[in-house]
């Protein structure tokens, strides 16, 4: 039988980096989790906390008007709407560096990437990557598991995470309606898709709020 995932509160996770990476070289720990489910919140706590850059996939999301030509814009956050082969190579530079990597970031106000927002050094020992789909198995997802010394699951009750989307949509210029129609239609479907990934975790850190 399997060993069961070990679970953290979120206040333990730096402390539980700490110990892990004591002694060893650069340390990239992933944090991945459905849309609405608080990754960004907790990846900027863990960087305070540990001093560590952070690098969220979001900076890889294709720009809108691509997004646009393919069809795309509508499900925007799905797996497909990324350069996901930019991101993993991206990952890949950042396991191997010894020189500096300058990666984008993602701006809500503008719904775009923008780039060069997250310089990674050299002394950098750690670095938390945050992403929806950092435990899928389909190409070229899957290649990120080599990469990652851990990745968490950040588990949260699904009402919280989709009032949370709701709040987030209206904040950044959608009407209420329009809001709850597209958390329903798409960023549940790319929930329910991370969802299914996530005994593939290396630890499941659960919050209820």
């Amino acid at each position: 039988m399997a060993e069961p995932i070990p679970r953290l509160d979120p206040a333990e996770v730096a402390h539980w980096i700490r110990e892990q990476a004591a002694g060893r070289g650069r340390y990239v720990f992933g944090i991945a989790g459905p849309p609405g489910c608080g990754k960004s919140t907790l990846a900027e706590r863990v960087g305070a906390e540990l001093d560590a850059p952070v690098l969220a996939m979001d900076g890889f999301h294709l720009p809108n008007r691509v997004l646009l030509a393919r069809g795309l814009l509508q499900v925007k956050g799905a797996p497909e709407t990324f350069d996901a082969a930019a991101f993993v190579g991206t990952v890949g530079e950042i396991r191997n560096a010894t020189d500096v990597v300058s990666c984008p970031g993602f701006d809500r106000t503008i719904d775009a990437p923008v780039a060069d927002c997250v310089r990674i050094v050299p002394d950098d020992t750690v670095v938390v990557v945050e992403g929806n789909y950092l435990l899928l198995e389909g190409d070229p997802w899957v290649s990120l598991s080599g990469l990652f010394d851990a990745i968490a699951y950040l588990d949260v009750p699904g009402d919280i995470r989709r009032e949370r989307l709701i709040a987030r949509h209206v904040e950044f210029g959608r009407d209420r309606v329009d809001a709850v129609e597209f958390v329903s239609r798409s960023d549940e479907a790319n929930a329910a898709l991370v969802e299914a990934s996530r005994t593939r975790a290396d630890l499941i850190v659960a919050a209820s709020n």
